[in-house]
């Protein structure tokens, strides 16, 4: 039984391309790039257990011990979310995490994770913190895991974020594609995030600044998509099997096409069209379509 409890959702988010900016400040540290947010995400529930009411007065007493924690059912915990709940003196909540989507594969699954513990916590334990505290607090728990350098940022925006300098809310800026499309996107396996982003990024950095510069001539989606596929082949990054994909699609796009063609999800082992292109290349994709909305809470059932 829990006492109080709230519950966010957050899109998943697929990156385009970036450039990595590291900093000691986690605040400070960041990416700028462009990518897509998804209305599949995750769900993240946040309950206060009893015996831990007073803990919504900032007492302490919701740090004494550590809370459940599972994913999608399953006793697990990610770190960013650890790290979060412990600067909202919040560790003691149990937290369920809930995702459709691949972990691991390209879609901001541990930022999303992060980001809605932080505005479900915040909620439950009437924490009294503004959005962008929290988005702060989810930003740096995620780059002190070297799990991802914008993904946090990108879903509490929601649509098609343009990350122009890195950094949390107060530090970087965003702006953004007005348009929405269809998205179909399939996985072929994990990449690891850490591996990426600890190595030498230079080359990785210069690309991603090329894109984002084509980007910010001509924001448009189908600009979006062609700097996407240039940034993985001059990144060095392109998976054969998402090369393969990438390919299929352009054979069955005709010239006149709304298509918008297929890119690889940075960081992961996955293609995502903005159209029909993996279907009628053959492939059966997941489907939803950009998030409009950005990381928000929900009532228990997901409705806004």
């Amino acid at each position: 039984m829990s006492s109080q409890r709230a519950t966010a959702f957050v899109p998943g988010h697929v990156t385009a391309f970036f450039s990595a900016h590291p900093a000691d400040d986690p605040a400070v540290a960041g990416s700028r790039g462009a990518g897509v947010t998804l209305t599949d995400g995750v769900t993240v529930r946040v309950s206060v257990p009893d015996g831990a009411v007073d803990a919504t007065a900032g007492d302490g007493d919701a740090s004494d011990g550590i809370g459940s924690r599972t994913i999608d059912g399953e006793s697990g915990s990610i770190g960013a979310v650890d790290d979060v709940l412990a600067e909202l003196d919040a560790s003691g909540a149990d937290v369920a995490v809930e995702t459709d989507l691949p972990i691991g594969a390209g879609f901001g699954v541990s930022g999303a994770a992060a980001l809605g513990a932080a505005l479900a916590a915040n909620d439950a334990f009437d924490r009294g913190r503004s959005e962008n505290e929290l988005v702060g607090t989810a930003h740096a728990a995620e780059v002190g895991r070297g799990t991802g350098l914008g993904d946090v940022v990108a879903q509490a925006r929601g649509g098609v974020p343009v990350r122009l300098e890195p950094g949390a809310p107060g530090v970087g800026e965003l702006d953004g594609v007005p348009a929405t499309a269809r998205v179909e996107y399939v996985t072929f396996g994990e990449l690891s995030t850490e591996a990426v982003l600890g190595g030498d990024t230079t080359a990785l950095s210069a690309a991603g600044e090329d894109a984002l510069t084509r980007l910010r001539a001509d924001p448009r989606l189908p600009t979006l998509m062609d700097a996407a596929r240039g940034f993985a082949r001059d990144a060095d990054l392109l998976a054969p099997e998402v090369a393969e994909a990438i390919a299929a699609v352009d054979a069955v796009a005709g010239d006149d096409s709304d298509d918008l063609g297929a890119a690889m999800a940075m960081l992961g082992r996955t293609v995502f069209a903005l159209g029909t292109g993996l279907s009628d290349a053959g492939y059966d994709p997941d489907v939803c379509r950009i998030d409009a909305a950005g990381a928000r809470l929900v009532d228990e059932r997901g409705r806004e």
